[in-house]
């Protein structure tokens, strides 16, 4: 299996069906703080809902519909970033994640965002990225500001979560300002 690394013993890599136990006990350690904004944790709550979930997953992947990556620190699976939606016919996409307590505040879902992103631009020629975000969801909105994305707008009462209409923040860069920030960062980096 490959890996990218993302610093600090971190690194990117797939999830596939067969490791469900796995993401079943890391969706376990990271129920309570994933569940506040989303329903992924509820949505996995024993072997056969986590295999289901990865499974489908690996559909979208062959159907290039989707996919679905896990951030490992230590060999420990501790979040994640998918693409929610993929659309390379369309060029367009959303990028998403997740993270147990224990991974916050490293910048790790950042990183592995870039990755993601820098993926979809590059390789797939994804015109637009989407990060779709709770209202509510402060961390996450960091992390969309922290890509260089610009909000976009609120969908009010965009989905149901725990019984109530949430609204959701929309936030996106196109392709032209993710090489531009990219080109500047690098720039930046090889300054004397």
């Amino acid at each position: 299996m490959f890996a990218v690394p993302l610093g600090d013993d971190a690194e990117l890599c797939p999830l596939e069906p067969w490791q469900a136990g796995e993401f079943l006990a890391h969706m376990d350690r990271a129920r309570d703080l994933v569940d506040e904004h989303i329903g992924l944790a509820e949505a996995v709550t024993d072997p056969e809902s986590a295999l289901a979930l990865l499974t489908a997953y690996a559909r979208k992947q062959a159907a290039d519909s989707g996919r679905i990556y896990g951030i490992r620190v230590g060999g420990t699976l501790v979040g994640g970033v998918l693409f929610r939606v993929f659309d390379a016919r369309a060029g367009n996409c959303e990028v998403g994640c997740w993270l147990e307590p224990s991974a916050t505040g490293r910048g790790l879902v950042t990183r592995a965002a870039r990755v993601l992103i820098d993926w979809a631009v590059e390789e797939r020629g994804i015109h637009r990225v989407e990060w779709r975000v709770s209202t509510e969801n402060a961390a996450s909105i960091r992390v969309a500001e922290r890509l260089g994305m610009v909000r976009e707008g609120v969908l009010r009462a965009e989905y149901l979560h725990r019984g109530r209409r949430v609204d959701a923040e929309v936030w996106s860069v196109l392709a032209p300002e993710w090489r531009a920030a990219r080109h500047s960062q690098e720039a930046l980096r090889h300054a004397p």
